[in-house]
């Protein structure tokens, strides 16, 4: 039988979901009203301020020491410091995040691209086959969808709903219409992924977090959990591998990739294999972090 505290809280939850999404939508106006630069600025002196008081710092020290033992605490402690700066930004970008793409494909305001990338983009926008695309929680990991959906990218992007349904609501409307087809993680999402891959579209998703299913794969000299589902579209697929990211510079603005296709690791019936394709992507996500450590999301049990 529930107890009396039970009873109160099932009562209650539908209220705080209420109270929850009208906060999220209220707060996201009130961002977007605001300079972007100041807002942002703003964010990340909130998020340095309480960061390093908050349990996430423990783990992102702990992670950070398992990844570079030849740091100084020093230095692991300025990319914390940056981790979090980093954290706000992101948080303040997310209600501006159609205004970072203006301009067209040659001539963004406020995003450069790294050599090569505007050109295959334009092949994989172009060529009419399929491609599964990873990214990362790097630098600013809502930028990718909302740059392939501005110039045209026909993608599917999964990702996680928040817990609560009104938050959910708030979220995916800032996200709708700006970042592809949503695909909200289920039992299902798996089939209408690879249907879409079927049909010559792109998928789209981050793989850089632990999945308790997951196959093991070496990430900074340690083994982690990641989740195969990447490799194992692109193996029924057979289509190409890319990954992308958008990299923060210090003055506001932001430099694009798109890599160029990842060699799958293929099994001897010359399939793609799922754990070795997967350990590919991992790979190439660690010479990212390694370039630029604080902007990486540290603060999550990525190794357990």
């Amino acid at each position: 039988m529930a107890s009396v505290q039970q009873r109160i809280v099932r009562r209650l939850l539908p209220a705080l979901n209420v109270a929850a999404g009208a906060g999220v939508s209220a707060l996201l106006t009130v961002v977007r009203a605001c300079n972007r630069l100041w807002i942002s600025n703003f964010f990340a002196a909130f998020t340095r301020t309480i960061g390093p008081y908050l349990r996430e710092q423990r783990i992102g020290r702990a992670n950070l020491k398992g990844a570079f033992p030849e740091k100084s605490d020093a230095e692991i402690e300025t990319i914390l410091r940056g981790v979090w700066d980093n954290l706000g930004r992101v948080a303040a970008e997310f209600a501006h995040v159609d205004r970072l793409v203006e301009g067209d494909a040659e001539n963004r305001r406020y995003i450069d691209y790294a050599p090569g990338t505007a050109e295959r983009f334009k092949e994989l926008r172009d060529d009419g086959k399929p491609a599964l695309i990873f990214a990362a929680h790097t630098g600013n990991w809502e930028l990718p969808a909302v740059l392939a959906a501005a110039d045209g990218l026909d993608t599917l992007v999964l990702y996680r709903r928040p817990n609560l349904e009104a938050v959910a609501d708030a979220v995916l409307k800032i996200r709708t219409g700006h970042m592809g087809e949503m695909v909200a993680t289920s039992m299902m999402a798996p089939l209408r992924l690879a249907g879409a891959l079927t049909a010559n579209r792109h998928v789209a998703m981050l793989v850089d977090q632990h999945y308790v299913k997951g196959v093991d794969v070496t990430f900074f000299g340690r083994t982690c959990k990641a989740n195969p589902l990447a490799a194992m579209l692109a193996r029924e697929a057979e289509c190409a591998i890319h990954g992308t990211r958008v990299i923060r510079k210090p003055d506001g603005r932001f430099i694009a990739e798109v890599t160029e296709a990842v060699p799958p690791v293929r099994d001897a019936e010359g399939r793609i294999d799922v754990q070795g394709t997967m350990q590919a992507i991992t790979s190439v996500i660690e010479g990212w972090i390694r370039e630029y450590p604080e902007q990486w999301l540290w603060l999550h049990r990525r190794w357990r």
